[in-house]
């Protein structure tokens, strides 16, 4: 029912506001509060060109959220070079000791004044992410952070985005009912997640285009697009 009802509210984003009544927003933190993929997109280029592996930005992009080994293998894979285990785990050591030595705190435009506006009105904020609690804590700054009731990272479950775990766990953690809540996207596996547990998603064409990011009920340019055209009604009674 949802997904039928949003689906006409995405064909009239632009003419009628969204009013959704909810008490948790669920955030992604990749592409939704920070600019780290392209820090993420040059890591495995670099890595992968060793072996002969040309990746593109949409390789990349669009296996967001996924567990980074899953991404070594289906990319080997896709061009032909399927390997062992045990390269495989040494091929994402590399990647992620690059991203490491390279990433730079960028944040997506207004996400943070965002937070801090939802914050102040009440709502209940949960952060749910495929990037690992040590590099989250280290990547996202504390007063960030503290602004979130539930973090639930790549190290915190067994199956990550596309699966609908990440999410699950999120609501059981918040108390709530996936009708309770909605969340923030940018990746089609973070959106696969988010619908398959249930819940409301909207998307944020921060890293791919509309045409990829379909399976959100609505989609919107910017953080900005997104404050402009949906009108968030809290329901902790405190407003």
């Amino acid at each position: 029912m949802f997904h039928s009802f949003y689906f006409v509210l995405n064909i009239i984003a632009f003419m009628t506001k969204i009013r959704l009544n909810v008490h948790a927003i669920i955030l992604d933190m990749d592409g939704v509060i920070t600019n780290t993929m392209p820090d993420h997109f040059r890591s495995w280029k670099v890595i992968l060109k060793r072996i002969g592996i040309p990746v593109t930005h949409y390789d990349v992009y669009r296996r967001e959220g996924q567990p980074g080994i899953h991404s070594v293998r289906e990319l080997t894979a896709q061009y032909g070079k399927p390997i062992a285990d045990g390269q495989a785990h040494k091929i994402l050591k590399g990647k992620e000791a690059y991203f490491k030595k390279i990433v730079r705190l960028r944040f997506i435009l207004g996400a943070r004044t965002f937070l801090k506006r939802l914050h102040k009105n009440n709502f209940r904020l949960a952060l749910v992410t495929g990037t690992s609690r040590h590099e989250t804590c280290r990547i996202l700054p504390a007063s960030l952070r503290r602004l979130f009731s539930v973090i639930v990272t790549g190290s915190d479950v067994k199956h990550g985005k596309p699966h609908p775990e990440p999410y699950l766990q999120s609501l059981k953690k918040l108390g709530l009912k996936t009708g309770e809540a909605v969340v923030i996207e940018n990746a089609p596996f973070g959106i696969q997640s988010a619908k398959r547990a249930g819940l409301r998603c909207l998307a944020l064409e921060t890293s791919l285009p509309r045409k990829y990011l379909k399976e959100a009920d609505a989609v919107f340019g910017s953080i900005k697009e997104l404050s402009d055209g949906v009108c968030f009604n809290n329901l902790n009674g405190r407003k």
